[in-house]
């Protein structure tokens, strides 16, 4: 098994990648590899290389051509669940392929999480792409109010808004019928009790497709992995 570690790109001069004691307690300690031991660095934004540990530091041995990411970017703006739920949203959703994360205050949410949290779930989006062999780490902004997430989108992405209890297109249909000349799918899914009519509307009025995840009523830490995974089921 080959192990894979993210690096910070200033960490590279030349061949030779530093290593932080984080990184060093990783590799030696926690993986148990040795001098001379090989594994992958990335540096989250598509460039990946062969390396080989030397003390504290390791050397470039070649560029690695991976192909792990999808054809499309794929952009989840989530609005906040209760607890620590946006933590498996995100471990998840990276090994999916998730390209952006906007977590959102909605009507429904609770107030904003602290800066803490946010550093929690970009540690363990790196860990996630690390894991699932991703080529990048995805980005996870600042939380925002959903009414200024959507505006931030433009027309030239496809979007679409999941709600419940509505007789609406089913994701899956609006995936397969979609203009393929679109390069990056924008999904919104809510929070406990999901969106309230006036987001709802909101939405559409941006441009947004409101669609169906299915007859059933899916927690929230549920229906942005279920989107997720229909969405790559198609574009793979």
């Amino acid at each position: 098994m080959t192990y894979r570690l993210v690096v910070r790109s200033e960490q590279i001069q030349k061949q030779t990648i530093t290593l932080d004691a984080q990184q060093q307690h990783y590799l030696l300690r926690v993986l148990r590899l040795n001098n001379g031991d090989r594994f992958i660095a990335m540096d989250g934004v598509g460039n990946s290389w062969l390396a080989k540990i030397q003390d504290k530091s390791a050397e470039i041995i070649e560029l690695v051509d991976l192909v792990t990411e999808l054809p499309i970017s794929l952009t989840l703006i989530t609005a906040l669940p209760k607890g620590s739920g946006y933590e498996q949203v995100v471990r998840c959703c990276t090994e999916l392929g998730v390209s952006n994360f906007i977590p959102v205050i909605s009507d429904r949410t609770l107030p904003k999480p602290s800066p803490h949290k946010i550093q929690r779930w970009r540690k363990i989006a790196t860990e996630a792409a690390e894991q699932s062999e991703r080529e990048i780490v995805p980005t996870i902004f600042e939380p925002v109010k959903f009414t200024s997430a959507i505006n931030n989108t433009t027309s030239n992405q496809d979007k679409y808004i999941c709600v419940a209890r509505k007789n609406t297109i089913s994701f899956w249909n609006c995936l397969q019928t979609r203009n393929k000349k679109q390069q990056e799918i924008v999904i919104a899914t809510g929070c406990e009790g999901g969106w309230t009519e006036t987001e709802i509307e909101q939405a559409i009025a941006l441009g947004y497709q409101p669609v169906s995840l299915g007859s059933r009523i899916l927690r929230a830490v549920t229906a942005p992995i279920v989107a997720l995974s229909m969405a790559v089921a198609i574009l793979e």
